[in-house]
């Protein structure tokens, strides 16, 4: 058994927008592909080249796709009866840059596609992302750290623009 320490770092930024307009800009740059007829049809492919074809259609205009979507705050509200906290978790990615990470570390797997995370506070919505980059350097692949820094600076320019 194997137990390693990984030291993430986290991209945050405050908006004053309303919660749900920073919500609803990042689904509106994201592909947001019905999972279930997506992963019927990449498996039903028969090279990476229909494969790829299937992918670029569920990508949106940022070139990533929305995998999942998470209500937190709905779990919460339940259990207290109030109206907040507002939270939710958006799983975002795409699998063809999850393959060249993966290629070259296989744990990147673990963590793509990655999470943003947009709450509500007193001070203002915030959104939250955990750098792949920072997940991938202990593992010392300069080929999986450039994807990943790719990725990095898609993901926090798409939160960036959402969230101002």
């Amino acid at each position: 058994m194997t137990i390693a320490k990984v030291e993430v770092e986290r991209f945050s930024l405050t908006s004053s927008k309303p919660f749900d307009a920073v919500v609803a800009a990042l689904k509106s740059a994201v592909g947001q592909p019905n999972m279930v007829e997506f992963f019927k049809e990449t498996r039903a492919t028969n090279s990476f080249a229909d494969l790829e074809r299937v992918v670029r259609r569920g990508l949106g205009r940022t070139d990533l796709m929305l995998f999942a979507e998470f209500d937190l705050g709905d779990i919460l509200r339940r259990e207290t009866g109030s109206r907040t906290p507002r939270i939710i978790r958006l799983v975002v990615g795409n699998p063809l840059i999850m393959k060249e990470m993966v290629k070259h570390v296989l744990d990147a797997g673990s963590y793509a596609p990655v999470t943003v995370l947009i709450d509500e506070r007193p001070d203002g919505v915030h959104v939250s992302y955990d750098k792949m980059e920072s997940y991938l350097l202990p593992y010392g692949s300069p080929e999986a750290l450039a994807v990943a820094r790719n990725l990095d600076t898609k993901i926090t320019t798409l939160l960036s623009e959402c969230a101002s």
